[in-house]
């Protein structure tokens, strides 16, 4: 395999709108990690490669999805979202925990275990 196909094969995290809100968090058979994050957030940005990283460590277990929530006002208001970072786990297209705020990718690790895996 060439190495920039690498990535492509790679499980990474997807990008949600709320054109694909549905099919890729609603509906999926795996459980779903919600980052709402906006590009001016510090914390968000302090946390997005750890997500980048566990994407690839919870392959075939868990989905990471971004949404940027000034590119999408609408599915932060329905999903209730007052701060950011905000995760939001779903199951069964159902959300099933939250964590708010940055945190060390250890500790995203264990909330994502323990919320979706276990």
């Amino acid at each position: 395999m060439r190495p920039d196909r690498a990535k492509e094969t790679n499980m990474a995290t997807v990008k949600v709108d709320s054109k694909n809100f549905k099919a890729e968090v609603l509906d999926s058979a795996t459980p779903v990690v919600v980052d709402l994050w906006a590009e001016w957030c510090g914390p968000c940005k302090m946390i997005g490669p750890s997500l980048e990283e566990l994407s690839n460590e919870f392959a075939g277990q868990v989905k990471i999805a971004k949404i940027n929530i000034d590119e999408n006002p609408d599915i932060a208001t329905q999903l209730g979202v007052r701060s950011i970072p905000t995760l939001l786990m779903f199951k069964g297209g159902k959300p099933v925990d939250m964590k708010v705020g940055a945190a060390p990718k250890t500790v995203l690790s264990g909330w994502i275990k323990g919320a979706a895996v276990a």
